[in-house]
């Protein structure tokens, strides 16, 4: 996919004319599959994942006649509470997007994931292909028989629900040029919520549970994770809990 893009990279390292490579018909059917796979919850209009695999390719190229003509919507993300893991007592709000919204939000990482993941610092390991957090522990463990004596552990408290949304877009501009598709993924981060009969479109944040917030998430933490090494600190995070460190015996 990225050797693909090559010949889109504009001067100033931004990336343009993506768009075309959202709703293109292998991107979306490929996308449709491995969301259909999964075989989670329906969203809002009740849809199951088997229901859209039945009518696969009328539902892909429905998909992509609108996201071409800019006439796609999402719908509201239904919201619930689920317990947080490790602690049974805490529950945290998990978004479920309809099949189709998370079918098109896979086919948009399929195509922005390459790009922007590329500009991730070596030492952030959450949401990232071949990355987990056996592999942060490890750095932590190694830093440790290096030396290191201070370690702080940070875990930022709702922090999918408090990404600023310009502020996110802002850093997402650095590297997409391409306005319609920065126009559709603002119209992700402008999704409405709904939870039992209230519905309302939250200020800030990115919906927990939804496709394209993992890759946004780390976007917006990616500046971080280099203002923290450029001031010498030994900083591995994974997802939205990290561990700095920068003294060590010599």
């Amino acid at each position: 996919m990225l050797t693909t893009l090559l010949s889109n990279k504009v001067r100033g390292g931004k990336w343009h004319a993506l768009i075309d490579k959202v709703y293109a018909e292998l991107n979306l059917f490929t996308a449709a599959r491995k969301v259909t796979a999964k075989e989670k919850a329906a969203g809002v209009d009740g849809q199951s994942c088997e229901a859209f695999e039945e009518h696969l390719l009328v539902e892909t190229r429905q998909l992509a006649e609108q996201i071409k003509d800019q006439t796609y919507r999402p719908s509201a993300v239904r919201r619930v509470h689920i317990p947080k893991q490790g602690r049974p007592n805490e529950m945290r709000p998990l978004g479920i997007p309809t099949v189709r919204d998370r079918v098109v939000q896979r086919a948009i990482v399929n195509v922005i994931e390459p790009i922007l993941d590329h500009q991730f610092h070596e030492r952030s390991f959450g949401f990232r292909h071949g990355r987990g957090a056996h592999d942060a522990l490890r750095i932590v463990e190694q830093k440790l028989q290096e030396g290191y004596v201070y370690v702080v552990d940070a875990d930022l408290k709702g922090y999918f629900d408090t990404i600023p949304k310009d502020r996110l877009l802002a850093l997402v501009k650095e590297h997409i040029s391409d306005s319609r598709m920065l126009n559709l993924i603002k119209l992700f981060l402008d999704q409405s919520i709904l939870e039992e009969l209230r519905e309302w479109t939250p200020v800030a944040g990115v919906p927990q549970g939804a496709v394209l917030s993992p890759v946004l998430s780390n976007v917006y933490l990616n500046p971080l994770d280099h203002e923290m090494a450029d001031n010498g600190f030994e900083m591995v995070r994974y997802a939205d809990d990290c561990a700095p460190g920068n003294v060590h015996l010599r």
